[in-house]
């Protein structure tokens, strides 16, 4: 009998990356460990409690009206999701499918905002917010979170609507179907691994938005949660299990998108490696 070799290579590769999984999932650790213990022992004690408290949570519910911003970020993200999956898509499949005039040119103009750092943007959309008249309401920022994120949508939905054949339109268009009914019954079923990703990007860059929020909405029952739970930050000290418990409690939404949508957003992710 042949003597098996040791898989070296496959080895190194395993120690990788579960060496990497335990760098990912370490903070994750440390931010349920740090809101489970007493404020005195945050930094002088164990990664891991020896006296569990649950005390942070009620305190975290309470002090930062949790359920309210809650359900601000709730609407607020699932509108722009809705918005940006609705505008990407159907811009997508026009860049990727159909011909009109400007069409390059019409693309590259839309990238080109991609170059922009969000930042130097800000105080003309605060200006252009107040003369409409949507400053400090919700659906401005809505707006505001559709307009900034559509390009990179758009960008990704045209590169999955491109791998699809175009043979499958052409018969559509045959068959005597418009451009919507081939758009709604052909290309969409076929593109929910691209659809999956751009939810899961769109979710998660909108619920962790932080800088836009704080500058659109002045009225504080308005805000969304995360800059609420910024507010516990302290000058001088930091209540870091209240903190902590806060934040905690926050991503189990994030947490339950990527688990709904985990094999769509894998299979989205690898779509356009292979191009027929």
């Amino acid at each position: 009998m042949r003597a098996r070799r040791f898989p070296v290579g496959r080895s190194f590769a395993a120690f990788l990356l579960c060496a990497a999984a335990a760098l990912t999932v370490f903070p994750l650790i440390w931010l349920v460990m740090t809101s489970l213990r007493k404020q005195n022992t945050i930094f002088n004690g164990p990664i891991f409690p020896t006296h569990l408290t649950f005390a942070a949570y009620p305190k975290a519910w309470e002090s930062t009206q949790f359920a309210l911003h809650f359900f601000n970020s709730l609407w607020i993200t699932a509108a722009t999701v809705a918005g940006v999956v609705l505008f990407a898509s159907l811009a997508g499949y026009a860049f990727a499918k159909l011909r009109f005039p400007f069409k390059n040119v019409l693309y590259v103009l839309l990238l080109a905002t991609l170059m922009m750092p969000s930042t130097s943007l800000i105080i003309p959309l605060y200006l252009q917010l107040k003369n409409l008249g949507l400053l400090n309401t919700q659906v401005g920022l809505v707006i505001l979170y559709v307009s900034s994120s559509a390009p990179f949508a758009m960008f990704l939905m045209r590169a999955f609507f491109e791998t699809l054949p175009d043979e499958l339109v052409q018969a559509a268009r045959v068959d005597g179907a418009g451009e919507f009914t081939v758009f709604w019954r052909v290309i969409v079923p076929l593109a929910r691994p691209g659809i999956a990703t751009v939810i899961i990007f769109q979710f998660l860059s909108t619920w962790n938005e932080f800088i836009y929020a704080n500058t659109v909405l002045q009225d504080t029952d308005r805000l969304p949660l995360q800059p609420v739970l910024f507010s516990l930050v302290g000058q001088y000290t930091t209540d870091w299990p209240t903190l902590t418990a806060g934040l905690t409690m926050s991503i189990v939404p994030v947490v339950l998108v990527y688990v709904w949508m985990q094999r769509q957003f894998v299979a989205g992710m690898t779509l356009g490696a292979v191009k027929s």
